[in-house]
């Protein structure tokens, strides 16, 4: 084995535990474990050499394990309105239609506003996480979840229109 295969072999046992926590489903894990020293692979000539190996392998789980939450639950929301649903609906017919309609809102939020939106308030991340995921300063994060927020308030106090029918003969 050459030093890079002896390097990334050391850290795959870590490196399964962390990605089954965060999956919490073993080939899952194995998937994201595969994924990320390929990734490391790719990348190795161009890695910053001072930096912890196994700083750098972890955060490209990470990265990747987000990427692919992300990529799920925009895929889960698309068929949720093309499959039948297995599971009853909970609540009543208002309460269902009231979180079809901030779910809407949410949808109509700037793209920039939405992100940044999600990582914080859906996938918990700290504004230090986000603005390091993002690539951009925390000050430019906080400002984007206040307006975000803000554009939010509005757009859910701002009535609906009405839809009109229309009348076939």
């Amino acid at each position: 084995m050459n030093d890079l295969e002896q390097e990334l072999a050391a850290e795959i046992p870590a490196l399964r535990r962390f990605a089954t926590t965060l999956t919490r489903h073993t080939a899952n894990a194995d998937d994201l474990v595969q994924t990320t020293l390929e990734k490391a692979i790719v990348a190795w000539a161009r890695r910053d050499e001072d930096r912890d190996i196994r700083t750098w392998l972890f955060s490209i789980l990470y990265r990747q394990f987000v990427d692919n939450q992300r990529r799920s639950s925009r895929h889960r929301r698309l068929l949720q309105w093309f499959l039948p649903s297995d599971e009853p609906a909970t609540g009543s017919l208002e309460q269902q239609y009231e979180v079809r309609s901030a779910l809407g809102v949410f949808d109509r939020l700037p793209e920039s506003q939405r992100t940044v939106l999600l990582l914080i308030a859906v996938e918990g991340m700290r504004y230090k996480e986000v603005g390091a995921a993002l690539g951009i300063p925390v000050g430019t994060v906080m400002s984007r979840v206040s307006r975000a927020r803000q554009t939010y308030r509005q757009l859910m106090e701002k009535p609906q229109r009405a839809r009109h029918l229309k009348v076939m003969k």
